[in-house]
């Protein structure tokens, strides 16, 4: 899984409605997810083959706002700026001097990282939901209905009311674990925060769905 397609899966993993639902393990992440209004944290992601091996470390920092807002950076020497102001992705990537715009994906089979910016309604028609518990660590398990996702499974660690931890998995095996530290819960976050200022001389693409 790319660093894109990563963060693709992020975008819908962290944005999604969220109302009655029918398991338990969805009942308890939606009373997890629901007071969330904004986020903000460091993160460091690691990418693991199918084997455990290594494939790439990175480190950034990131900020959410429901709904659907989201920006995702991600320091050198992997660098990447994806911001979101609720209705577009632009995805910044400075060696191609390039920047990407695309509309917001709300199809949560699709990304996994519209379960923290947005509201999460359709969640148990999307994903199943389990829930599992190890000392103050609580995790919850999805796994998409539907064929066509980035991902196999997508599993969120708690640890008291914080999400401190993502991992994905795809259809190879192939692993993203993202830690996530200095975490604030509902901050107040600048509306600046959320759009992209294109640097001069740098292409910008629109990609049509």
């Amino acid at each position: 899984m790319t660093v894109k397609k990563c963060f693709a899966a992020l975008v819908a993993a962290l944005a999604v409605p969220l109302t009655a639902l029918a398991s338990e393990g969805a009942e308890r992440l939606t009373a997890m997810l629901e007071p969330l209004e904004s986020y903000q944290a460091r993160f460091e992601q690691l990418i693991l083959e199918g084997s455990g091996e290594r494939l790439q470390e990175a480190r950034g920092q990131m900020w959410l706002s429901r709904p659907g807002r989201f920006r995702w950076e991600v320091d050198a020497p992997y660098e990447q700026v994806v911001v979101s102001d609720g209705e577009e992705v632009s995805l910044y990537d400075p060696d191609l001097e390039q920047v990407t715009v695309q509309a917001l994906d709300q199809r949560v089979t699709h990304t996994p990282a519209l379960l923290l910016s947005g509201s999460a309604s359709e969640l148990t028609e999307s994903y199943e939901v389990s829930r599992s518990q190890q000392g103050s660590a609580e995790s919850f398990t999805l796994v998409p209905k539907a064929p066509d996702t980035l991902f196999e499974s997508l599993e969120m660690t708690f640890r008291g009311e914080q999400l401190r931890f993502l991992r994905m998995t795809d259809s190879t095996g192939q692993q993203t674990a993202i830690e996530f530290l200095d975490v604030q819960m509902n901050p107040a976050i600048d509306a600046d925060r959320f759009t992209l200022d294109v640097p001069d001389g740098v292409d910008v693409i629109r990609q049509t769905q």
